[in-house]
């Protein structure tokens, strides 16, 4: 084999192993409601993308951090879907695209205005701080609050008009990061208990933790439903509903079963709904 293609290959697993340690998925997700929001706050193409551009890198800087301050905890607990932990990818290579993804989130969201920029940034700081100690804490919530809060402030400055957005939108993000928060942490509560790790979803347990989760998303389902000036009474009593029934059903589920996957899956229908009910109202 070529030195050539030696080189391609090694780069190949770089990259792949990057990919898998950024959390995709989330940072995704996380990009395109961004986005969603922004074009409906009238966000033209250019800063459109900008804003996509700050906000997935500020994701991925997330992600990365993550993967890299637990490189050792996940090795402990030979996390497979770790790739800095199974070696498939150096802990020095994931601390560097870190740092590389956070500067560009520096620049690229400063770009964006000076008060949108710095609220842009405080939502990823957020993030980081979870990583570097509060996700071991009684106040591990609190970052996922604050950051999807000042998130949705950060998107709406973004765009024309009031820096502010109305008051339901960062009260309905930062209710939905606070579930999203429970929806990331239970399904790894026993490995997290094995290196010490212990926020606010291990305090609670797997039962009271999912109900607690279920009540924040369906509070946001609340909200989003009676607090939009322009909401239709079709859309409240449906938006209302529906967040309310899965919330139950959710509840009675993790009372049943704890370990059940129902619950959990109940509960991310409930987020989804939350999602679509945000854009909705917003575009």
């Amino acid at each position: 084999m070529s030195g050539t293609a030696v080189h391609r290959g090694k780069s190949l697993r770089v990259l792949n192993g990057l990919a898998q340690a950024s959390h995709p998925l989330p940072s995704l997700a996380v990009t395109a409601v961004a986005v969603l929001l922004g074009l409906g706050n009238g966000l033209d193409g250019p800063r459109t993308v900008l804003l996509g551009f700050a906000v997935l890198t500020g994701q991925l800087s997330i992600g990365w951090s993550n993967d890299w301050i637990d490189a050792a905890r996940d090795r402990a607990t030979r996390r497979a879907d770790k790739p800095a932990a199974t070696g498939s990818i150096a802990v020095r290579a994931v601390a560097v695209a870190a740092g590389a993804a956070a500067l560009a989130t520096v620049v690229s969201s400063l770009l964006l205005g000076w008060f949108a920029g710095t609220v842009l940034l405080l939502s990823v700081a957020g993030g980081w701080a979870y990583n570097l100690g509060l996700k071991a804490t009684v106040f591990s919530g609190a970052a996922y609050l604050f950051s999807f809060a000042a998130l949705t402030i950060g998107v709406h400055a973004a765009g024309p008009g009031e820096s502010w957005p109305p008051w339901w939108v960062p009260v309905a993000g930062a209710l939905l990061g606070f579930g999203a928060h429970f929806a990331n942490v239970l399904p790894d509560l026993r490995a997290d208990a094995e290196t010490g790790v212990r926020g606010l979803p291990h305090r609670l347990g797997p039962r009271v933790g999912v109900i607690v989760m279920t009540l924040a998303l369906a509070t946001a389902s609340v909200v989003l439903g009676l607090a939009p000036a322009q909401a239709s009474a079709l859309y409240s009593a449906v938006a209302v509903t529906t967040g309310l029934a899965l919330a139950t059903a959710t509840t009675v589920a993790a009372i049943r079963a704890p370990h059940s996957a129902i619950a959990f899956r109940l509960t991310v229908a409930i987020a989804l709904l939350d999602v679509v009910l945000l854009i909705t109202i917003t575009v």
